[in-house]
């Protein structure tokens, strides 16, 4: 049975606006969509970004949580560093459900060695 209203509620019902991501500059499909804390939650960070997935699993391969609070705690901050300036030009070119695994950074790994006793 046909609705009776079907053009009333098309005049309303607009559908949702797709978000676009701060770093890569494109949009983000509902199930690449993570919220990542611009200043990390565990030291006291409230506001959140919706990035692609791909984008805040970079994010958090190359800073740690110390640089993420101090150094790198808004979007312009996260751009002007030199491997995610990057790493977006080349996620830029790529469409918009892209995935791809995120590797820890040279520079992180290092911070992370054990330091030798000997």
């Amino acid at each position: 049975m046909a609705r009776k209203h079907r053009e009333k509620v098309a005049q309303w019902y607009h559908p949702p606006e797709a978000e676009i991501c701060p770093l890569c500059g494109r949009e983000i499909p509902e199930d690449q969509r993570d919220l990542h804390h611009l200043v990390p939650k565990s030291r006291g960070g409230r506001v959140t970004e919706a990035l692609h997935r791909i984008c805040h699993k970079q994010i958090h391969a190359l800073f740690s949580e110390a640089e993420l609070e101090t150094d790198y705690s808004t979007v312009e901050a996260l751009l002007a560093h030199p491997d995610m300036a990057k790493f977006v030009a080349w996620v830029s070119r790529k469409p918009p459900g892209f995935q791809d695994g995120a590797h820890r950074s040279k520079r992180r790994r290092e911070m992370q060695k054990p330091s030798a006793r000997w």
